[in-house]
């Protein structure tokens, strides 16, 4: 069911609001940048987001994408706490414009949601991010 969640990063300076399906899943990748980060995702469409504060906070980062076919993805995180809370991409084959929001730093999520939301998981060391790694890649996640 959807419903609108509000998020923040560490020190509070960025929130946002945005609105999310549980039931649709979080998301661990396997790629090399969120297996840095190790960040539990989920998405939301661009229209269904809003940064409510600290947009001059913000600084970005964007990896070299070419040859993906990740699209643009813009990672941003909080220049005084370094958590970063979203990423804004386009990927045609996926949803268009979104959001990917690190589920971590929702504020008004309960553990009961969490629990509950099913975990896929994507192969993007592969760069095959529709399907899961072969369960001996899962460990990394």
């Amino acid at each position: 069911m959807k419903k609108t969640y509000h998020g923040s990063c560490h020190c509070g300076a960025i929130r946002y609001e945005c609105v999310l399906d549980f039931d649709e899943g979080l998301r661990r990748c396997n790629c090399s940048f969120c297996r840095r980060t190790r960040m539990l995702k989920t998405f939301t469409k661009r229209e269904d987001f809003k940064l409510l504060s600290g947009g001059d906070h913000l600084v970005s980062y964007r990896a070299d994408t070419s040859g993906w076919p990740v699209g643009d993805v813009d990672h941003y995180f909080c220049k005084r706490c370094g958590i970063r809370p979203f990423s804004r991409g386009y990927l045609k084959d996926f949803m268009g414009h979104f959001y990917c929001i690190n589920a971590g730093t929702l504020d008004d999520v309960s553990e009961e949601e969490f629990s509950a939301a099913p975990v896929i998981y994507e192969n993007g060391l592969a760069d095959d991010f529709f399907n899961p790694p072969p369960e001996n890649l899962r460990a990394h996640l």
